[in-house]
């Protein structure tokens, strides 16, 4: 696959990331990469940047035609550039300026040798599957799949709820929690670790199952084929309920119908030939740091 046009992502220009944006726009002009920006980034640029120079939409994306997009930001604008994808399954290189940064892997000062290998091919892209909600009533418009994860989360009050949970129609179990995860592989290293999910490859075709502060001591994650569809009934003593979507969010009621399943399309992520999943994962969490190892 050659480079030859990118996209430069952002949802914010940020004064103090102002040089790594700049350091990125001089490689890709010495190696002789085209690009242009997202509006958001654009709109907040220090710089006069010209209007043909600027994209908005899935249209103006689908239009332009990119080989990739580069997005400068965390794992949260990474997220963020999936909904402006859509359908077209550009493929996408994450430059970390955030803090952790599983999905953005791409630190500060690599960023002029991530684009020698791109331009020299030295890559490789990673499909990722994304989750897909369906829900009557309808909620996040086409914006209604994810990356990361969905989850189901109480809102109003300290009171837990109880998520009745079924697999192709049949009966799983009813969580009494504080909430549910439903993440992917790609999603495991985000809000379900945190609440003692496990860790997948993120090339595995899974779904995971973690409660959120669960009452029974003895409910632990669920790891199943993302092929089975999942539904939800939900119980509490509030009549509302918080439902998200990666970053996006809403509020919603006992009376919904919910449903997961696996999504028609997938995510394409750049992984450059000297990085891979196993060194992300020791480094992030800083495996092999114990003073006993």
């Amino acid at each position: 696959m050659k480079i030859t046009k990118v996209v430069i992502y952002g949802t914010k220009w940020k004064a103090e990331n102002s040089r790594y944006i700049k350091t990125l726009t001089n490689k890709l002009t010495q190696v002789g990469i085209e690009f242009k920006y997202s509006k958001a980034l654009a709109t907040e640029s220090p710089e006069d940047i010209p209007d043909d120079h600027v994209l908005d939409t899935n249209e103006d994306l689908k239009g332009y035609g990119p080989d990739l997009i580069i997005t400068m930001g965390g794992d949260g604008t990474i997220l963020s550039a999936v909904t402006m994808i859509q359908k077209l399954e550009v493929p996408i290189l994450g430059i970390n300026l955030g803090r952790l940064g599983y999905l953005a892997n791409i630190e500060q000062e690599r960023i002029e040798q991530a684009v020698d290998l791109l331009k020299e091919g030295k890559f490789t892209i990673s499909e990722r599957v994304m989750l897909q909600l369906c829900s009557e009533p309808e909620i996040f418009g086409e914006d209604n799949y994810a990356l990361n994860d969905f989850t189901i989360l109480k809102r109003d009050n300290s009171s837990m709820i109880v998520l009745h949970t079924y697999v192709d129609g049949e009966f799983l179990n009813s969580y009494w929690a504080d909430g549910l995860i439903v993440s992917t592989p790609t999603g495991s290293t985000g809000y379900n670790l945190s609440c003692g999910g496990p860790i997948m490859f993120p090339t595995a075709q899974n779904f995971i199952l973690t409660p959120v502060a669960p009452h029974n001591l003895n409910v632990r994650p669920v790891v199943l084929s993302s092929s089975h569809e999942l539904s939800f009934k939900i119980e509490g003593r509030s009549e509302n309920f918080l439902c998200t979507l990666d970053s996006r969010h809403t509020t919603i009621t006992s009376d919904y119908k919910l449903t997961i399943k696996q999504n028609p399309f997938k995510t394409k992520l750049v992984k450059l030939n000297e990085d891979n999943f196993m060194n992300t994962l020791r480094n992030k969490l800083n495996w092999g740091i114990d003073k006993r190892n």
